[in-house]
């Protein structure tokens, strides 16, 4: 729409001078009252000829919030003071079913980054659609903008009790744990009540929660929303695949003051281990993605550079890291002692990782082509007692990981 210069209101002050002075030469008004009747008269100006409605100038009083007390808001923090104010007129709208929600700005990109961060900040709004879908009427000063949504309000709150009921049992694991025993126990639910799944809410957590299937953004959604409860520091990233055109998300969360990827998408490939590795249940959870090492990781997944997000450059708080299964230089002693008191444990899965690919490979070829792996098979067939045995295994090349399965 074309850009108004103000002229209309220059003119309807010459012309209210005008009539001020032929009420004053016609002995209608007094001299002394002049000044008083100019500016009642002059205060009435901007309402009348203001082309904004009344929902516009309203929002333009309101002070911005600069936070709205439940949500970390991450991407909030990185916009400029007017996008900050959009941010919050959008979220007030959203939250409330609005069809037409007034902006105060008429900056369609301002418009645009505004509400993916608010989308990034906030997955609870899962009745939102992606921003390729909102409409938006730009005026001279102001926008009336049409995000779209999903399902009604009675459906959304079919989720929400869902939602809910996620959280009071992750709640319940993860009391008294710290970050990282937070984030692995939210891990491990969301991969193990999650199908991977393209489907009409696979981006949200509608699929997540709601029809218990989705894609990476749902599960990253999952796991910013259940992580936030908890009081942790989770931010979800929106990012590019190496080698793909399709997307990826994931988080980031903050252990201790450190700064570690999550990836709950990769951590569930049931069909990762040769054989039938539908018999392994909760097994087939790769920990691989739980705070890998960032070097990595980067190798596959980046930011997609719309937003800054935080240097993940700790491996403290990696899976093998903790558990003393994560070795450099390959070593058969240290791979059967670690193997054999694996076993001894209970547990019939073993994992563990390299730091050098110069180790990783030595391990690979000296496991299988050389036949060691039969060496830990027998040791669990004397401590089981059995004839036979069968096993399955497994190798993450791009983050240096071996699994058996007996």
């Amino acid at each position: 729409m074309k850009k108004r210069t103000g002229k209309p209101q220059k003119r309807l002050l010459a012309f209210a001078v005008m009539l001020l002075g032929i009420l004053l030469c016609s002995g209608c008004l007094k001299e002394e009252n002049l000044k008083e009747k100019a500016e009642m008269l002059l205060d009435h100006v901007p309402e009348t000829v203001s082309s904004e409605p009344e929902e516009v100038q309203r929002l333009r009083e309101q002070e911005v919030a600069a936070s709205d007390g439940e949500h970390l808001e991450y991407y909030f923090r990185q916009l400029s003071q007017e996008e900050q104010r959009t941010y919050r007129e959008i979220l007030e709208g959203t939250k409330n079913w609005e069809t037409d929600i007034y902006l105060s700005t008429a900056d369609s990109d301002g418009i645009d980054r505004a509400y993916h961060a608010m989308m990034l900040d906030h997955p609870e709004l899962f009745w939102i659609r992606n921003r390729e879908l909102t409409y938006k009427t730009i005026y001279d000063t102001y926008t009336v903008f049409q995000p779209g949504y999903t399902g009604t309000p009675e459906e959304a709150q079919s989720v929400q009790a869902q939602m809910e009921s996620a959280y009071q049992e992750v709640a319940q694991a993860a009391s008294g744990q710290d970050v990282y025993n937070q984030a692995r126990i939210v891990y491990e639910y969301v991969i193990n009540h999650v199908e991977y799944q393209a489907g009409e809410n696979d981006q949200s957590l509608a699929g997540a929660f709601g029809d218990g299937k989705a894609v990476c953004a749902g599960y990253a959604a999952a796991v910013q929303y259940l992580l936030e409860r908890l009081g942790a520091e989770c931010i979800y990233v929106s990012g590019d695949a190496e080698g793909t055109e399709e997307g990826h998300a994931w988080n980031i969360v903050n252990m201790d003051g450190m700064y570690y990827y999550v990836d709950a998408t990769n951590g569930d490939q049931p069909e990762f281990m040769e054989g039938n590795a539908e018999q392994m249940s909760q097994e087939t959870i790769l920990y691989d993605y739980l705070c890998p090492f960032p070097w990595e990781y980067e190798v596959s997944y980046q930011n997609d550079g719309e937003f800054s997000v935080p240097s993940c450059t700790s491996v403290d708080e990696n899976f093998y890291v903790r558990n003393g299964s994560c070795f450099t230089g390959y070593d058969w002693d240290q791979v059967y002692g670690f193997a054999c008191s694996i076993l001894d444990g209970g547990n019939s899965l073993i994992r563990f990782k390299y730091t050098d690919e110069e180790g990783y490979q030595q391990a690979k070829s000296a496991l299988l082509d050389q036949g060691q792996v039969e060496e830990i098979a027998q040791y669990y067939m004397n401590i089981n007692g059995l004839g036979q045995v069968q096993y399955y295994y497994g190798f993450m090349d791009n983050l240096k990981t071996i699994y058996l399965k007996f």
